[in-house]
């Protein structure tokens, strides 16, 4: 059965169980979430919840995700489980469930539970044999068709209905293959046949969502690990028309959690390995390069060389990449730059730390040469002792679980779903190169005696323009994932994106920084609505990877230039704080902006700063401004 094999055990259930009745804070449920939980132990967290917070609770990273699940079986028993999960990664996630098969009612009627409940995104879960309910087996290929399109063409219409009158995101969940095989092997070959017409359907579905701007939550990969037999137990279907099982249940809420998540920014950035016995079988310090298993030969040395080859291509779709390992440098550099069989090479690497500190230290290091926060670790290592180390001092970081034998590592990492993502952008591509050239960049400026002649000579270019369609998917991401250096945190999707290119009143640039060492793509938005005389800033936000090279500044130049033609006399920049945004705490008033008294009836913890356009003088940067 499903078990989310890459959490650790619970250890002593009834007494953490017990222990959330005390009054303890968010973080003890966020902990005991990210536990391995059944089915009967994720209600019980789930009814635990309930009674410690009526509603969500102060001071967390992300708004609450609104999530109606409809559909055409039962549903109810998978809510707890995605609420779960969604608190495995510090979402507050509030259901509805849709009337039992009423989903186009719920879409089309406007006093509905569903218009009442205004959700932010909603999940279609029809079962097969609703969805193939048109078909008769004596139905020709022509008639077949027939009836398959208008499923469709009736689901693609509630997507768009819902997405109009709701302003919501859509999730459709595909067919689960439930239907009994008529004619066997070749059952594609009955045109009539419900058990070809879901992959029929499940294929359709996967080639239209995206046109549609839809998401695909796809069952086949789950399927394909845990059998059908695992998901699907008739006997639940005839009871209770629960078409996934109940013991199914967690697993699937941790695959709906996973969308929310990734659309919200919250994906793990980077995955940090360990060496010995995780990259290669043995022990460098000890066996010496020669005597490693990697590579063919023996089964080992294969196992070995696939995990690389997993990890190096999860860096060809944007996933960093760093080592942590407790080894004498010289060691491990000599294995990882000289072994003939290493498929990972050194320049695949962001962050290289072999020394034997604490592993922990060392993440933290690494989290701060990467300047991205800890939960964008994912941290592997096939030591029990150090994996336990890890999540005790930095609850943070995500540490899977890993089975006994490395032939099995690179699955169970795919499986936790730490780096889903629901698109990958050429600037996904291409941020393994941007992160190891900003290593290379802190590198010569801790070399450099000169700081300013180093910036001057690093030939820098800050290309800008107006938001393009083009651009949309990186914008959405970056807005999305960028925490530390935003001074609003506001997020956004792709829909509100794509408003701001039609809205007269907005203006909504984005920034991209080019010097001698690399491009680093897409690297700062700003978005200003017009109010009155002023541009209101409503988001501004940098990656972190460039701090330290005036981008800042450069910005202010540019927005400055690009307010006066939009017809402003002055600017007014927000800052939120948030728990991890300290660091622009004084960035305006650093940009000679002046603090504005708190607004009546605002925020109490909005700070508002102004600056006259007119009076304004650009400041000097190594950095040219250019269109672009």
């Amino acid at each position: 059965m499903p078990d989310l094999a890459w959490l650790p055990d619970p250890g002593p259930w009834a007494e953490r169980l017990a222990a959330l009745r005390e009054g303890v804070g968010w973080a003890a449920f966020v902990a005991l979430a990210n536990t391995r939980l059944t089915a009967v132990r994720t209600n019980a967290l789930a009814r635990a919840l309930d009674a410690r917070f009526s509603g969500p609770p102060e001071g967390l990273a992300r708004p609450p995700v609104r999530l109606a699940v409809l559909g055409s079986a039962t549903l109810s028993h998978l809510l707890p489980a995605i609420r779960v999960a969604g608190l495995r990664r510090g979402l507050w996630i509030e259901t509805y469930e849709g009337a039992y098969g009423a989903y186009r009612q719920e879409i089309l009627d406007p006093g509905s539970g569903l218009h009442a409940f205004r959700p932010d995104e909603i999940l279609f879960s029809l079962d097969a044999g609703h969805a193939t309910g048109g078909l008769a087996v004596a139905d020709d290929a022509a008639q077949t068709c027939r009836t398959e399109e208008a499923v469709l063409t009736e689901l693609h219409g509630l997507w768009r209905t819902a997405r109009a009158r709701l302003g919501c995101a859509i999730l459709q969940q595909s067919l689960l293959p439930t239907p009994v095989p008529l004619l066997g092997l070749n059952e594609r070959r009955l045109p009539g046949s419900r058990a070809a017409s879901v992959a029929r359907l499940n294929a359709a579905l996967r080639a239209t969502a995206a046109a549609e701007g839809v998401d695909l939550l796809d069952l086949d990969p789950a399927l394909l690990r845990h059998g059908l037999a695992a998901w699907h137990e008739p006997v639940w279907w005839l009871r209770a028309r629960q078409e996934i099982a109940p013991a199914a249940a967690p697993h699937y809420g941790d695959l709906v959690a996973r969308m929310l998540a990734a659309r919200r920014g919250l994906s793990r950035k980077a995955l940090v390995l360990d060496l010995d016995n995780t990259l290669w079988g043995g022990i460098v310090g000890d066996d010496g390069p020669a005597g490693l298993a990697l590579g063919p030969g023996s089964a080992e040395g294969e196992a070995f060389a696939g995990v690389q080859a997993y990890a190096r291509d999860l860096a060809g779709r944007g996933i960093i990449l760093a080592v942590v390992s407790k080894n004498d440098e010289a060691n491990a550099r000599e294995a990882f730059e000289g072994h003939p069989e290493m498929v990972l090479r050194p320049s695949d690497i962001a962050a290289f730390l072999a020394n034997w500190d604490d592993k922990a230290a060392n993440l933290r290091r690494v989290a701060e040469r990467l300047k991205i926060g800890l939960d964008a670790l994912v941290f592997v290592d096939d030591n029990p002792f150090e994996r336990d180390r890890v999540r005790s001092a930095l609850p943070e970081v995500a540490v899977p679980e890993l089975p006994e034998d490395p032939s099995g590592y690179a699955g169970r990492i795919a499986e936790a779903g730490y780096f889903e993502a629901l698109a990958v952008t050429e600037e996904d591509r291409a941020r393994g190169g941007h992160y190891a050239a900003a290593a290379r960049h802190h590198a010569a400026v801790a070399e450099a005696g000169d700081l300013t002649a180093y910036l001057a000579g690093l030939d820098m270019r800050l290309l800008w323009r107006s938001f393009t369609a083009e651009d949309l998917p990186r914008i959405v991401q970056l807005v999305n994932k960028t925490n530390q250096f935003n001074l609003t945190t506001q997020r956004i999707t792709e829909g509100q994106a794509r408003a701001l290119l039609d809205d007269p009143d907005a203006l909504a640039l984005r920034v991209r920084l080019i010097d001698r060492l690399a491009d680093n793509g897409i690297v700062g938005v700003v978005i200003g609505r017009r109010a009155g005389d002023d541009l209101m800033i409503e988001t501004w936000l940098m990656s972190c990877r460039v701090i330290g090279r005036g981008v800042e500044a450069a910005m202010l130049d540019m927005l400055a230039g690009a307010a006066r033609d939009h017809g402003a006399t002055g600017l007014v920049g927000l800052y939120r704080p948030s728990p991890k945004n300290g660091m622009v705490r004084d960035l305006y008033p650093s940009l000679g902006f002046s603090e504005l008294p708190s607004e009546a009836g605002g925020d109490p913890q909005e700070r508002r700063f102004a600056l006259s356009l007119s009076a304004y003088r650009p400041r000097a940067t190594a950095i040219r401004i250019e269109p672009g």
